[in-house]
């Protein structure tokens, strides 16, 4: 279940410069196969596949799978090489090259007018630096996937704004932030004892965009023992990046755990759990939260912890307004870190379309000690199993970027400081909430609502945080004989709610 991080991003980071518009030379060169393409092609091919047995691509060939990390990061895509970089286009795409960790390549198509054209292999699209050890290229070799460019931060350049790499990961930024978090197109399965699947999204169809074009396109099929599906992804880039998702997926079998909106993202530590690392930094994460909307209104703020057992929190719901994994810290002190810039990573917001029914969001929390893994996954889990032979669609839209969006106006959670007390007995917990027009004058007339269900919590504290102009919540916890707690916490005047909900589990 943890997923490296230094897999996905094989390549990736090597590759960041921004690319002019210049000619070079055509993709038709690439073309091996024309058919004819559309979105209803792309579901009954779903569809029929879904009523077969399931069948993995061909493995690459050997030296491919056995490559070293150090010799697979030699190979670099040529930036000259872009597919439509030739062309008088908004959008431009790279390719990166099976291998290593991705031993069954993915299939990319190009449409255009309704036709797809499928790239071939060719490693001369290919960078090599440095010496490497035969490397056979046949017919099992292909593609891992690829990244789209387009003019997101200077109209001068072309930068990458979004990666399709790996299982059915992919990643995207919004203008001047870097990579972090993952989306995934499906979860399964993910933290049962029986262990997880990972399906693939094993073909690509990237539409070729006209002049003009602000709203790019893929499609992709996802396949894997248990299921099939048909994805479309509308994808615009701007202050914020954002993607309209539909999905529809056709059950092989019994679909009992399913993860929808799925995200991946990682947390080392930050002022909740600094004490258990001897590092310079005061924190390390691409994600400090778990922010929910729920269908009853209630705004829901859950700190991501690094826990030392797998946890796994379920938040019950029914017809969700939003969720996401956020990044809120974005003061590079809060870091300290001067070449992993984690105060610019993206935040991800999801947002059904339509009535998503019962079912509950998850958040799985996996321990780790490097920050070169993924350790925390959040989906949303439908309630009622997905039946074999049935169809489900579904859509959501994503916003990668600073914030969410269409929340109701209340004070958020800015920080959480979780520490010994004098003592050395009693843990004290501090909850800053953001400055607020709610907070003006005297705090006398707020009330804090604070619950436990184990150990004891004292009577809060209110005060104003002179350091940060934000308003602080504070109250001792004794955990007793308790190894878990769960914890909550809300300001109120009167009945009437006047802050998120901060939600916590505390483990010895």
């Amino acid at each position: 279940m943890m997923i490296s991080r230094r897999a996905l991003l094989a390549g990736i980071a090597a590759s960041t410069a921004t690319s002019p518009w210049s000619a070079a030379w055509s993709a038709e060169n690439l073309i091996t196969a024309e058919a004819p393409f559309s979105t209803e092609w792309l579901l009954e091919h779903a569809r029929a596949l879904a009523q077969q047995d399931y069948e993995p691509k061909p493995l690459i060939p050997a030296p491919w799978q056995n490559l070293s990390f150090e010799d697979f990061n030699k190979i670099q895509f040529d930036l000259e090489n872009g597919i439509w970089i030739d062309e008088d286009r908004p959008l431009t795409m790279d390719l990166f090259t099976a291998g290593l960790y991705t031993t069954r390549p993915a299939t990319i198509n190009i449409v255009e007018d309704g036709i797809a054209k499928t790239l071939g292999y060719d490693l001369s699209l290919f960078e090599i630096r440095g010496d490497l050890p035969n490397l056979p290229v046949d017919d099992t070799m292909g593609y891992s996937g690829f990244r789209l460019r387009t003019t997101l931060n200077t109209p001068s350049h072309f930068d990458e704004f979004v990666v399709f790499q790996g299982a059915s990961y992919f990643r995207a930024v919004a203008k001047g932030q870097g990579y972090g978090l993952s989306a995934r197109g499906l979860a399964l399965r993910t933290g049962d004892p029986g262990g997880e699947e990972f399906p693939d999204f094993t073909d690509f169809w990237v539409q070729a965009a006209a002049p003009g074009d602000t709203v790019f396109t893929v499609h992709a099929l996802l396949n894997s023992p248990s299921t099939t599906g048909a994805y479309t992804f509308k994808i615009s880039t701007g202050d914020t990046t954002n993607v309209d998702v539909t999905a529809t997926l056709f059950p092989r079998v019994d679909l009992h755990h399913v993860g929808l909106g799925a995200l991946t993202s990682m947390f080392l530590f930050d002022e909740t759990n600094r004490g258990r690392f001897q590092d310079f930094r005061p924190g390390v994460h691409d994600s400090d939260g778990l922010l929910m909307w729920n269908g009853t209104g209630e705004r829901i703020w859950r700190p991501l912890a690094n826990p030392k057992e797998l946890e796994i929190s379920v938040f019950n719901d029914e017809n969700p307004r939003g969720f996401g994994l956020m990044q809120r810290t974005r003061d590079p002190e809060k870091f300290g870190d001067l070449q992993a810039f984690y105060e610019n990573r993206p935040s991800l917001w999801i947002t059904p379309n339509g009535d998503w029914g019962a079912g509950s969001v998850e958040l799985v929390e996996i321990p780790s000690d490097k920050e070169i893994y993924d350790n925390t996954v959040a989906y949303w889990r439908p309630a009622e199993p997905m039946a074999a032979g049935s169809e489900y669609s579904f859509g959501y839209a994503m916003a990668w970027g600073d914030k969410a969006t269409g929340l109701p106006d209340l004070p958020r959670v800015s920080n959480t400081r979780i520490g010994k007390a004098f003592d050395k007995i009693d843990t004290i917990v501090a909850i800053d909430f953001a400055d607020h027009a709610i907070f003006a004058g005297d705090l006398s007339d707020i009330q804090m609502l604070i619950t436990n269900d184990a150990g004891k919590v004292s009577e809060g504290i209110l005060q104003r945080n002179p350091g940060t102009g934000d308003v602080r919540l504070a109250f001792h916890l004794t955990p007793q004989d308790a190894t878990r707690i769960e914890l909550r916490a809300q300001l109120l005047k009167g009945d009437t709610p006047v802050s998120e909900v901060w939600l916590y589990r505390w483990t010895a």
